[in-house]
């Protein structure tokens, strides 16, 4: 994810002209705002219940999308569909449509196909700038098309060849209640019609991730059934002087999109540190530290050393490299007095002629919705297939049960009138921002309080959980319409309620932590005194550790003189 999607309106005949101004400044915007998105894939037989999960942290500042749906619907031969670019909303052109697409909500169709991605960008000159397809239009294309991820390959390969790919090097994560696979696409320059990409089934014990930095490296061309890839894959980097060695040699990353510091500091450490959660990953910390040019490669996945659970995957998109070398929730000028684990951007900085950096976590500001899918094949598909979904960081949201076959959503995701430069209360997107603005500079006093709401609603989820599917079930039985309802409804509901809980969070930190003071607190509820008032607020002064900080950086400067 690079750009928020806007709504203007552009006229058919001016695609061309448009496209590629689009296009011109949406790398020059990219060139200063990378690094955004992250996505997780864990293997069916990697998960504590046999579920293939895969997550999406959309990153953008001004990023503002809800919770997409596109309805089921037949199509008469002949309809056309208009392509807009996801990220600006610009005219590309016309394909056809299909005669029959399904139901998506967010990221997942009824067939509990599930879609993310992240951009690494990659060799510019390789940009279609002609070409009809980006990169977020594709994946819902996609979605609406396909019924298992090997179906959903074949489709966004198909038309891009077809139709030309108006995006930069972008890595999919693609995956259905039976296979997690991970593809990496790049068009051939303007006007080619065309695209090289290779995807990779990941082993059903296995989980893997990427992270803005091109993941794929050398590959079995031999595997048919677990590696997928575009017949000129390694003859296009030669025609370029790309690579010149075997095949069986050859690189993608290394051709395509070579890994550098900002790729592996940036990038690839998002990767790491997920990985550390489940296997000791200390043999690759010089690589994620991105400053070794010898360091040793990452694998392209790894085999967790347990079981994963929902929750697990929850927490890991809530990183911020805690209990790492690149952990930045220690002591550090740049955290502020209380020590947020957030650093503000672009990541780069200068001071005099040096460039420095901060550290780029899985968990970020910028966020713009993020979702963890739970796809399991033991179940009816519009059961099996669950999006838990938020708008805004990770870390500062509860995760939101949406069924795969969905047809509505809560009005919190999807709120008329709201916007990206408009407020509004109703909005699930806002309301979390207003809660994790106010958290952000006074992380370590107020965080607690978010954290304590936040788990107490996912927790009541995940207990009612199996109570609801059962219900579900007991009504698919007789009438499935019956029972995607009572599931639709039921997403629905919780949005909502979630919705209000994060409204009276919200109060509640403004009243408790007004003037930089904190309000006694006792079960939930501010105290008083005898009399009726509020209780006399606390005082907490500077943490012991920054305190020591302003001392060392000003001396005597603030030292209260002895008064004998």
């Amino acid at each position: 994810m690079k750009r928020t999607k806007q709504i203007f309106q552009i006229h058919e005949h001016q695609t061309r002209a448009i496209a590629f101004i689009a296009l011109f400044v949406a790398l020059l915007f990219n060139s200063q705002t990378t690094n955004a998105c992250t996505n997780f894939i864990i293997g069916k037989n990697a998960s504590v219940d046999g579920s293939v999960i895969c997550t999406y942290n959309a990153d953008d500042y001004g990023l503002f999308i809800g919770l997409n749906h596109f309805p089921a619907g037949k199509h008469q031969a002949g309809t056309m569909r208009d392509i807009y670019d996801w990220d600006t909303n610009v005219y590309h052109g016309q394909i056809p449509e299909a005669a029959e697409t399904y139901n998506v909500i967010g990221n997942i169709n009824e067939y509990q196909v599930t879609i993310g991605e992240t951009t690494y960008g990659g060799r510019e000159e390789m940009v279609d700038t002609t070409g009809i397809i980006d990169y977020g239009s594709l994946i819902y294309i996609a979605l609406q098309r396909s019924k298992t991820a090997r179906e959903a390959i074949r489709i966004m390969t198909t038309l891009t060849n077809q139709y030309g790919y108006n995006s930069e090097g972008e890595t999919f994560t693609i995956c259905d209640p039976n296979e997690a696979w991970i593809m990496e696409m790049m068009g051939k320059g303007p006007g080619s019609k065309g695209t090289v990409w290779v995807a990779i089934r990941i082993p059903d014990n296995a989980v893997c991730g990427h992270a803005n930095q091109s993941r794929i490296g050398k590959f079995n061309m031999k595997d048919k059934k677990n590696v997928l890839y575009s017949k000129d894959v390694v003859e296009f980097a030669r025609k370029k002087g790309w690579y010149t060695g075997k095949d069986a040699d050859f690189s993608w990353k290394e051709a395509y999109a070579k890994p550098d510091f900002s790729g592996r500091r940036f990038c690839d450490a998002r990767v790491w540190s997920f990985f550390n959660h489940f296997q000791d990953m200390s043999k690759y910390l010089p690589w994620a530290l991105g400053k070794d040019p010898n360091a040793e490669d990452m694998p392209l996945w790894i085999i967790p050393e347990k079981k994963i659970s929902i929750q697990d995957v929850q927490a890991c998109m809530r990183d911020h490299y805690e209990g790492t070398p690149l952990a930045i929730d220690s002591v550090d000028i740049g955290g502020g007095i209380w020590q947020m684990p957030y650093r503000p951007t672009p990541l780069k900085y200068k001071v005099g002629e040096q460039t420095y950096f901060n550290e780029r976590p899985t968990s970020t500001q910028q966020s713009g919705f993020t979702f963890v899918s739970q796809m399991r094949s033991w179940l009816p598909r519009e059961i099996g297939g669950l999006l838990w979904f938020g708008n805004d960081d990770g870390n500062m949201i509860a995760y939101t049960p949406i069924y795969c076959g969905n047809t509505s959503q809560p009005e919190c995701y999807h709120t008329p009138g709201a916007d990206a430069v408009t407020f509004s209360d109703k909005n699930a997107y806002w309301v979390c921002n207003w809660v994790s603005n106010m958290v952000y500079p006074r992380y370590q006093q107020m965080f607690p309080d978010v954290k304590a709401i936040r788990d107490s609603l996912e927790l009541s989820y995940f207990k009612k959980q199996h109570a609801v599917e059962e219900e579900a079930l007991r009504l698919y039985k007789n009438n499935k319409t019956e029972a995607i309802q009572y599931l639709n409804q039921y997403s629905n509901e919780t949005a909502q309620q979630m919705l209000s809980r994060w409204k009276q969070l919200a109060i509640f930190l403004i009243v408790r932590y007004n003037d930089m003071a904190v309000k006694p607190v006792k079960n939930g509820q501010f105290t008083r005194t005898k009399t009726g008032l509020g209780s006399r607020v606390k005082r907490p002064g500077f943490p012991a550790s920054y305190a020591k900080e302003i001392v060392r950086r000003t001396g005597d400067k603030y030292l209260v003189p002895s008064e004998k």
